[in-house]
């Protein structure tokens, strides 16, 4: 590759990512790429598909948005079918989300769609270019959530 500029690259970067943004969104049949559901919802179904149980707090903490934000998305969520609100058992002020049959249906099959695309794609090149893409991938990774070690 030729030496570019911190800023040619970025440029570059960008690009190939519009590109594969709209690759995966030609490629994936569920929900998100239908329009269905909006990617914070996404992620939020995603969030709870590992901690079922988390009070609306821990979602609003996790997204870094207000309490009230996540009861908007999480009330459109409910509507859908995609998550219960649960009532704490001590304290009727604190609401548990829970994903129901319907959301963890479409987690499952969301990841399950991105798994088998990655495997189609990076089939298509070396062991060695994809331990060095995984490798790069986990050090920018690390970068952004301030971690100082490199391992995947």
């Amino acid at each position: 590759m030729p030496d570019h500029s911190l800023s040619d690259f970025a440029d570059k970067i960008v690009e190939a990512m519009r590109a594969l943004t709209r690759g995966f969104g030609k490629k994936h049949s569920n929900e998100l790429c239908r329009g269905k559901i909006t990617m914070p919802q996404f992620i939020i179904l995603d969030f709870l598909s590992s901690r079922s149980g988390a009070k609306m707090r821990d979602v609003a903490t996790f997204l870094e948005i207000s309490t009230a934000a996540v009861t908007g998305i999480v009330d459109r969520l409910q509507k859908s079918g995609y998550l219960d609100r649960l009532p704490d058992s001590r304290d009727r002020r604190i609401i548990h989300l829970k994903l129901s049959r319907k959301g963890n249906a479409l987690v499952e099959k969301i990841h399950k769609e991105r798994r088998q695309m990655l495997i189609s794609m990076f089939s298509r090149i070396s062991q060695s270019e994809r331990e060095e893409y995984l490798r790069i991938l986990t050090k920018i990774k690390n970068a952004i959530l301030g971690n100082n070690h490199d391992k995947p």
